[in-house]
């Protein structure tokens, strides 16, 4: 690294520029720009997450206090709020929509061979929502209730990794089950789902792509069990059977037989009934890696925390769009950086570094891999959780 670089033009080396310029092209996003291109804006917004800008006018008076070192940034257009905000609003999102595949596609690469604590060499993901609460004098176009609005981040994780792999953004009225009809199953790879994708037109759907589903069985299925093979109870099991839907409706929806699990958790007596279209795991396999879609739960925490998706820059959906994408290109950007640079520190850690030293010259590799305290991380549970 050019040690007269800052911090943060040398974090920006890690990007991609042509695969960049690639994206604006498709949507023509620099068409008749003059002074603030979708690179700067790129760059900008960026910034604004990296260091936790909370709005438009901090992260003017922020970039204008050190205007000097804005060309050393790569950022060549002048930063204005104004200026900012027109081009959040109408420049096409689906650019750092593409922009953030493109990155995803790299990280995914790179972790492709992390360890999922299950023994298993399918690719495995965790599909889920999160809701955020808007004001609905701001953000008409989300009304969720009569009195508030809200959008959904729908967020397909890669669990080898903790890669966002699909994000789809939506006002807070959509239900969950209706994303599926949105999504590109892979063949031979398994999708843990929780209750509220329990529909069986749209499973039926993935069985037909040849990828498999985990997800939770209602209370009351009216079913007629076929067949029933031996388990281990020592080891929380209770039954492990075939089944075939009874109800003429869901029937239609999914004609043929399904596997269904029970299991009780070891620490807290729970009790879990899974579905699922695989009959070759052994069923205390599908109960451990239904486990692992935990980490659906701790990434929407994660964000939230680090990142500003809760509070917006603008209030139209493209602005929205755009500074979710933005975000996180931010954190698989870093997730890239941590496993090129073989970094024993967590994604946290480095955002917190990141944040107080993009303006330094001190060289990237250097900054992250100096000594540091002891850092605390969030593990998920030793128990199965049920969150619908």
């Amino acid at each position: 690294m050019n040690v007269g670089q800052t911090v943060f033009s040398q974090l920006m080396e890690f990007v991609p520029r042509y695969e960049f310029g690639l994206c604006v092209d498709r949507y023509r996003g620099d068409y008749k720009v003059q002074s603030f291109s979708c690179w700067d804006q790129f760059l900008t917004m960026a910034f604004a997450q990296l260091t936790y800008r909370e709005s438009l006018r901090d992260i003017e008076a922020c970039l204008r206090a050190k205007s000097t070192k804005l060309y050393h940034m790569g950022i060549r257009g002048r930063v204005s709020r104004n200026t900012l905000a027109h081009a959040n609003q109408v420049r096409d999102w689906r650019i750092y929509a593409d922009f953030a595949q493109v990155l995803i596609a790299t990280a995914r690469d790179l972790y492709l061979h992390e360890p999922l604590g299950v023994e298993l060499t399918h690719a495995v993901y965790a599909l889920d929502s999160t809701t955020i609460d808007l004001c609905l004098s701001l953000f008409p176009w989300a009304q969720f209730r009569r009195c508030k609005s809200a959008v959904k981040l729908h967020t397909l994780l890669d669990l080898r990794g903790n890669i966002p792999t699909v994000i789809i953004v939506t006002g807070g009225k959509v239900h969950d089950a209706q994303i599926l009809d949105q999504m590109i199953w892979e063949p031979g790879a398994f999708y843990l789902l929780d209750r509220g994708y329990l529909h069986f037109r749209r499973l039926y759907r993935i069985h037909q792509s040849g990828a498999f589903f985990i997800t939770l069985s209602r209370q009351r299925l009216d079913c007629q069990r076929h067949w029933s093979q031996t388990v281990d109870k020592s080891r929380g099991l209770r039954c492990d059977q075939m089944i075939s839907l009874n109800n003429p409706v869901p029937r239609r929806g999914y004609p043929e037989k399904l596997r269904r699990i029970r299991y009780v958790a070891p620490d807290d007596e729970h009790r879990l009934v899974f579905l699922t279209n695989n009959t070759l795991l052994p069923a205390i396999t599908i109960a451990d890696l239904y486990r692992y879609r935990w980490q659906v739960e701790l990434f929407f925490r994660w964000i939230k925390q680090h990142l500003r998706i809760k509070s917006f820059y603008g209030t139209s959906a493209n602005a929205v769009r755009i500074q979710v994408w933005t975000a996180i290109s931010v954190y698989v950007l870093i997730a890239v950086i941590k496993k090129r640079l073989n970094l024993d520190r967590s994604l946290f850690s480095i955002l917190q570094i990141l944040s107080v030293s993009l303006l330094e010259k001190t060289p990237i590799s250097q900054l992250l891999t100096a000594p540091a305290c002891h850092e605390i991380e969030i593990e998920p549970p030793n128990q199965l959780i049920l969150f619908d």
